[in-house]
């Protein structure tokens, strides 16, 4: 396949275990098929890593870690630039491989990658910004100060929706601050790893850097427990749902590691009376059928004011009715397939369900036949949130649900145990300050007249409740991959004690 080789992908059998000492081929490893989400048919096998394969990598990582560590943050950051610019050269291969990969049309594949491209500008700057505090101490002639320190190898599992950014997220920060890293990518989309590994592996040669990127595709059971349990990653980040992000969390904990989540979304918009609707509706659309409603952030749930709900409701149906569904490589294509046949299947459980708690079906609600895992986007005009409205599925369902006032409509946004993206529209400034105060919007990102979906580089990423309380990206995120230490320093020729305490002559 061509768009493979442009990656360096050998078609079959790709090694998919890189460590300090190179690509890890053996011929007797279990094999991992990566298949196709819009035809069902297999792309390409790669290799999986196993407990010895995996042990070797982290071995050679945390080794690699002694010398990166000391490389002056600027350094650092000269190298994220090259990978900043090795990205820009595969801007598209590798943006229309995420969507025959993962499923999410090529637009997005290729903003995906352009995420990656602006979190490497980011960390580039912040190489030189890595700040710590000073301090007056109550002691004279006493300086006190705190500096970061990286911590070690940090581990990082991603997710299938969005194969490459989120790694970026992390990798790219981690690097500058001074760390070695470990992927184990999802096993829906190993080739976009294995695509990602190649261009860093080009950029560590060119640097003379060996093992600052390490990747280790393998199966949960194994290389994913392996990880969690590994006192030599002092980090574990991790994106995926939030049940298993409680085990993490869990685990991780039980041998005092850190952990970094970003779990579940179950996100709203409030549409008020004097909203723009032509500006909402463009919100919704995007919200909760890009990249077929399998982002963290797609908007699952619509608080609709009574007053105009039926107007929104038309509109929105009408809006989908122009919506192009198939080939996420084809240009005109708006929605992809969703990343498996089990995810129908949650999605036509979810619709039951729905249905049941007095649901009606306004729009869609059926699979598309034909190959491929394609289904209608589908809205559900819901008289109250139901139990099911309170559980996030991963499918492009909008539930559509009416309120009284604004205090009733935060209320009901702030009611579901996710706490990740949420937004407003209105034209009312007090209404908008409202949302964004203290008592408004109780998630990590609120957003005043723009969807819950689309988050920039600049800004911190993540939620909290059962998303997990982390943050990536922008922002001080920086400061997770890094340990703080309070230094004090005596230039006197006095030994004053704090508080004034007085021990001895």
């Amino acid at each position: 396949m061509k768009l493979l080789e442009k990656l360096s992908i050998q078609p079959v059998n790709s090694g998919a275990c890189f460590g300090p000492q190179g690509w890890i081929d053996d011929a007797s490893a279990k094999k991992l098929t990566s298949f196709n989400p819009s035809t069902g048919e297999a792309i390409a096998e790669v290799q999986l890593c196993d407990r010895g394969t995996y042990d070797e990598v982290i071995g050679q990582s945390v080794q690699s870690f002694q010398s990166w560590r000391s490389v002056p943050a600027p350094k650092r950051g000269s190298l994220i630039r090259d990978l900043g610019n090795a990205l820009r050269e595969n801007l598209e291969p590798l943006g229309e491989l995420v969507a025959l990969e993962m499923g999410k049309i090529r637009a997005e594949g290729i903003g995906e990658v352009q995420e990656m491209i602006d979190i490497c500008d980011f960390a580039v700057g912040l190489s030189r910004q890595l700040c710590g505090s000073t301090m007056h101490s109550e002691r004279p002639g006493h300086r006190m100060y705190e500096q970061w320190h990286p911590l070690g190898p940090v581990g990082i599992i991603s997710a299938f929706n969005f194969p490459v950014a989120v790694w970026s997220w992390n990798a790219a920060l981690a690097a500058v601050c001074g760390n070695t890293m470990v992927w184990k990518p999802s096993p829906l989309t190993p080739l976009t790893a294995v695509a990602t590994q190649h261009i860093c592996n080009s950029v560590m040669a060119d640097h003379g850097v060996s093992g600052l990127f390490c990747l280790t595709v393998g199966e949960n059971e194994t290389v994913g427990t392996q990880i969690l349990d590994d006192k030599r990653l002092p980090l574990i980040s991790f994106t995926g749902s939030s049940k298993v992000g409680q085990m993490v969390a869990s685990r991780v904990a039980g041998r005092f590691g850190k952990t970094l989540l970003e779990l579940g979304g179950n996100n709203a918009i409030i549409v008020e009376p004097d909203a723009n609707l032509d500006l909402a509706i463009r919100g919704i659309v995007f919200g909760a059928i890009g990249t077929a409603g399998q982002r963290c952030t797609s908007t699952r749930r619509l608080l609709v004011h009574q007053d105009c709900i039926d107007d929104v409701t038309d509109r929105l149906v009408k809006a989908y009715s122009q919506v192009t569904i198939g080939d996420p490589l084809d240009a005109a294509t708006l929605m992809g397939p969703l990343i498996t046949p089990q995810s129908i299947e949650a999605m036509k459980a979810a619709i039951e369900t729905a249905k049941s708690e007095g649901g009606e079906v306004v729009c869609g609600g059926d699979v598309v036949p034909g190959k491929g895992n394609f289904v209608q986007p589908t809205i559900i005009r819901m008289p109250a949130q139901t139990d099911q409205i309170h559980h996030e599925t991963f499918s492009p369902i909008l539930y559509v649900i009416p309120y009284s006032d604004i205090d009733q409509a935060i209320e009901m946004q702030n009611a579901v145990p996710q706490g990740l993206s949420s937004a407003i529209f209105t034209t009312n400034l007090l209404t908008a300050e409202r949302f964004l105060s203290a008592t408004g919007s109780d998630c990590g990102i609120a957003n005043v007249n723009i969807g819950t979906s689309g988050a920039e580089i600049g800004g911190a990423f993540g939620g909290e409740k059962e998303t997990g309380g982390g943050r990536e990206s922008g922002s001080d995120a920086w400061k997770v991959y890094m340990r703080r230490q309070t230094n004090t320093i005596n230039w006197s020729k006095e030994l004053p004690l704090a508080q004034g305490i007085q021990f001895g002559d």
